[in-house]
């Protein structure tokens, strides 16, 4: 047995490929995530400028901050591409190393990490309903 032959589908069987792409909105999800955690991490700019006198604030600091938001902000407007999603996963990684900028960088990371892991398990959950059948707009 393959293992498209133990594939449980819904009641209505199979379907057929839905008409409108239910990935379209998940990956606006995904954008509007990533402008939400840009404007957050340009935020910390403003703590590593104010915190401790200003101590965190060296060049290497504000440029790592800036280059990591803008490649947030970038990446929003590259989501229908099939590079956009080990990018942004990259992107969670570079920003989670700003615990080395300023501690406050690494919370907001692990924040954004946690919703980066549930935007994940919906697009795992979506993939598998549309390969059993199960969305709406597949039979219709």
């Amino acid at each position: 047995m393959s293992q498209e032959e133990n594939i449980e589908y819904g009641p209505l069987g199979p379907g057929h490929a839905p008409v409108k792409d239910p990935m379209k909105g998940l990956r606006g999800v995904m954008a509007g995530t990533l402008v939400m955690e840009a404007i957050t991490l340009y935020l910390v700019l403003t703590v590593i400028l104010q915190v401790s006198d200003g101590v965190y604030w060296t060049t290497f600091n504000w440029v790592y901050v800036t280059v990591v938001a803008t490649a947030h902000l970038v990446m929003a407007f590259l989501q229908r591409f099939p590079f956009s999603l080990p990018i942004n996963l990259l992107l969670q990684v570079f920003a989670l190393a700003g615990f080395f900028i300023h501690p406050s960088m690494g919370i907001v990371a692990l924040l954004f990490i946690a919703v980066w892991w549930y935007l994940l398990h919906l697009r795992k959950t979506m993939l598998e309903r549309m390969r059993r059948g199960l969305l709406p707009g597949q039979h219709t």
